[in-house]
């Protein structure tokens, strides 16, 4: 967002620029208005485009929703969207590389994975979900980080990002992820929650929306650490990230204009989606995305952005490093190219 608006400024210097040059320069028979309205109508062309998009069902979908209805709603402002959601990237990659969908809202590593088994078809767009994750507790015991040294805590995801963000954070503060903390992989997130609510445990690592399900049935259960924030706090440049929204290549190349307009309508949609939480939540409900009530008490705490350009590119590239140097093959192998990223 900050880069949008660095971006709006410098045009706005620029247009100023080139209007007052151009007034100097007027024929006779030419005003100031006419010129400014020629010059606007070129700032404004771009050849609309229509643009399949597919998204999984749960946080990386929910900014898209004030687009979808406007979509539905012919409101758009020249593009066309056809919109899909799915239960698993399973359902999205096949079609995404086969060039059955133009975009899709992916996990953030499996952006990476994807740019590396197309050869470089696919380019990030957007960061459209930074963390979900948090430790919750039943009690108050952990105020900090440094408070879960000697503790144990149930989780589910070892083998893939919960694991290497809950890894990197213990170490980056100072504590050893395999001998200061005790940590309980379960298969589901599902099994962390009936652990909590039987007592087995009190202190687990859950996304949103499965905190906010938890606490409905656990009477007392915090948020006791938000690992995006904690996260934050190391100040390195990078964010814990959860989903992006990817294009294929020849989809960008071909039409860059319209790219940037859905960029843009997508940017409106999360800040609607952020400023009416109970509205979105109702429009998350109605397409099947998660619980409407579920969602009116989740979006608060689901992160849900628009980071694009070069603020997307340093905040994901750093993420993706740690997940790199935790395993390689989290991130298809390889770091992606500078390609990867599109900065407009």
């Amino acid at each position: 967002m900050k880069k949008n608006l660095k971006h709006l400024l410098a045009l706005c210097l620029t247009l100023a620029l080139v209007f007052s040059l151009a007034a100097c320069g007027q024929k006779a028979d030419e005003t100031p208005s006419d010129t400014q309205d020629d010059q606007q109508t070129g700032q404004d062309e771009f050849t609309p485009a229509s643009y399949s998009i597919a998204a999984l069902k749960g946080p990386t979908a929910m900014g898209l929703v004030k687009l979808m209805k406007d979509s539905e709603s012919g409101e758009t402002t020249g593009n066309e969207y056809t919109f899909t959601l799915a239960g698993s990237a399973d359902e999205v990659t096949p079609a995404l590389i086969k060039g059955e969908l133009d975009m899709a809202c992916v996990p953030a590593n499996l952006a990476a994975v994807l740019y590396g088994k197309t050869e470089g078809a696919v380019e990030v767009l957007a960061v459209n979900t930074l963390g979900v994750l948090y430790i919750v507790e039943n009690g108050e015991s952990v105020q900090s980080i440094a408070d879960l040294k000697g503790q144990t805590i149930v989780a589910a995801g070892k083998g893939s990002t919960p694991e290497y963000a809950l890894r990197y954070l213990l170490s980056e503060n100072g504590i050893d992820p395999d001998n200061d903390v005790t940590i309980d992989w379960k298969s589901e997130h599902s099994e962390c929650v009936a652990a909590l609510a039987s007592g087995q445990a009190t202190i687990a690592l859950l996304p949103q929306p499965f905190v906010t399900v938890a606490q409905s049935k656990i009477e007392g259960l915090r948020m006791a650490l938000d690992l995006t924030k904690e996260w934050d706090t190391l100040d390195n440049g990078s964010s814990l990230i959860t989903g992006v929204i990817v294009a294929r290549r020849e989809v960008v190349e071909e039409n860059p204009a319209a790219v940037n307009e859905f960029l843009k309508e997508y940017a409106a949609s999360v800040d609607y989606v952020n400023a009416n939480t109970a509205d979105a939540a109702a429009l998350i409900g109605e397409y099947g995305i998660v619980d409407a009530a579920v969602a009116e008490k989740a979006l608060p705490y689901c992160n849900i952005v628009c980071l694009t350009g070069e603020e997307m590119q340093t905040k994901l590239s750093g993420y993706l490093q740690v997940l790199a140097d935790a395993n390689a093959d989290s991130v298809g192998g390889a770091m992606p190219e500078a390609d990867f990223y599109y900065v407009g």
